[in-house]
């Protein structure tokens, strides 16, 4: 048995859907689940809707409800013949959207939007794309269900980044997915959507819909995890940034963790566990170049493996400054900030407590950016009134350059040889992150010079084919 995860990218549009029913019927898997996320951007949109809602912006959330309908509505016309299946996937589409309308209707009433009502917000973007994809495969020949996993995934009430209960999940998910495994129905389920005991629906955390699959994964003791993305698998660097990255073919499981804790986007950080708790190997795959084999995670890699270091690069943050205006600066200040952004659905990725300078500095996706701002303000309007809090603002535009690798036998630590790299290359850090451990270590820098960094210590560490690179 196998679990194939379909990221938002592979199922972007109409042209991406086929192209993945065509690796679901070429799969020579007897008994195949499927786990597919919204389509790219999808959540962002809904995301931002609630958000401008909050706000009272009433045309802008009905703005975006009529784009998402527009996009969906396009991939069902080219996707479907007209018949009965088509109106009932067009129908079902056109009930989630009526959902997002009204819950943004509620969340502009009570002018605030809460980490429970931005779970529910958030999971509707995979309940758009799956019955479409399911839909499609049936129209192919194939035999395929559409399943929420709000019926599979029980949760605690951690809304925005909810952990799985394993015990009571295995039992739905076994209730509910082994009898169409036996009849022969593939079935396409929601990642990223869960619900709590009581039947509220929550989400496990951004991208989550790798940690769906593991867990559905684990819970029908596969024989594989397959996440596809839209790289060959795990890379040492951004291919898109440096064009002699190349792919690590085999890794650990403790390696796969560090790489997607420190922000590999092609895994979820939590996807890991589940699988390592079954010893189930897990395998990152390309749907745009579905013949490459991509990088296998397994619990002990082939001796014979190359070890490598990998670069993960995170654009599109900012970092915000709260700075202190005095002696009454206390931990407390971080303490709040953190519980604030967090109770907003706001992920600090980065942060940082200067008690010389009485800063303290957090690193945000540029999308939280002006919402982060507004929260903060509302959470210290006193401190700025009375000088504790001097000042609150967006420091620039920033990314994360992440160093990834264990030691090999024969060479120093990857932490002092990424430190000695960027020295020569005269880098501007305006934050360091650093592992007890001499197994990875992460610098913000200005986004305008990210690029340069990475191929500079990409070069550095001779990490290209052959170990040999052009500077670009």
């Amino acid at each position: 048995m196998r679990v194939m995860k379909f990221g938002g990218t592979s199922v972007g549009d109409a042209k991406r859907i086929a192209a993945v029913a065509d690796i679901i019927i070429g799969s020579e898997d007897l008994r195949l689940v499927v786990v597919a996320s919204a389509m790219s951007g999808v959540t962002n949109s809904l995301i931002a809707g609630a958000r401008l809602a909050a706000e009272g912006q009433d045309d802008a959330y009905r703005d975006v409800k009529a784009k998402l309908l527009e996009r969906h509505l396009l991939a069902i016309n080219t996707l479907l013949a007209d018949g009965p299946e088509k109106l009932e996937v067009t129908g079902y589409v056109e009930d989630r959207l009526h959902d997002f309308e009204r819950l943004c209707r509620s969340i502009a009433v009570l002018g605030e939007l809460t980490t429970r009502s931005l779970d529910a917000v958030a999971s509707i973007g995979e309940h758009l794309s799956c019955p479409l994809l399911a839909a499609f495969l049936r129209q192919k020949g194939v035999r395929a269900e559409f399943v929420s996993a709000v019926q599979l995934v029980v949760t605690d009430d951690k809304f925005g980044s909810a952990s799985p209960l394993m015990e009571p999940t295995c039992q739905r998910v076994r209730e509910r997915l082994l009898p169409l495994l036996d009849r022969n129905i593939i079935p396409v389920v929601t990642g990223y959507v869960a619900a709590t005991s009581t039947g509220v629906v929550s989400t496990l955390g951004r991208g989550g819909s790798d940690y769906t699959a593991a867990i559905i994964g684990a819970c029908l003791d596969a024989d594989e995890v397959w996440i596809w993305t839209d790289v060959d698998g795990i890379l040492t660097a951004d291919p898109k940034i440096v064009p002699q990255a190349r792919p690590l073919s085999e890794i650990s499981y403790v390696e796969a963790a560090e790489l997607a804790y420190f922000g590999a986007d092609v895994l979820h950080p939590k996807t890991i566990k589940p699988v390592v708790e079954k010893r189930i190997p897990l395998r990152i795959v390309n749907s745009f170049n579905p013949t490459h084999p991509g990088t296998l995670i397994v619990a002990q890699p082939s001796a014979v493996r190359q070890d490598m270091a990998a670069i993960i690069s995170t654009k599109g943050l900012s970092m915000i400054v709260v700075a202190g205006g005095g002696d009454s600066w206390s931990p407390l200040i971080a303490a709040r900030a953190l519980q604030r952004l967090a109770d907003a659905g706001i992920e600090a990725l980065m942060f940082s407590q200067s008690f010389s300078e009485r800063n303290l500095n957090l690193v945000v996706r540029r999308e939280d950016q002006e919402h982060a701002l507004r929260v903060l303000g509302r959470e210290f309007e006193t401190d700025l009134r009375i000088g504790i809090v001097s000042r609150l603002a967006a420091q620039g535009e920033v990314a994360t350059v992440s160093v990834v690798g264990a030691p090999g036998q024969d060479r120093p630590g990857i932490v002092p040889q990424a430190f000695a790299a960027l020295g020569r290359h005269g880098a501007r850090v305006t934050l360091v992150a650093q592992a007890a451990s001499e197994y990875n270590v992460t610098f913000v820098v200005p986004e305008s010079q990210v690029d340069d960094v990475v191929r500079f210590i990409h070069r550095e560490l001779g990490l290209g084919l052959n170990g040999n690179e052009v500077q670009a």
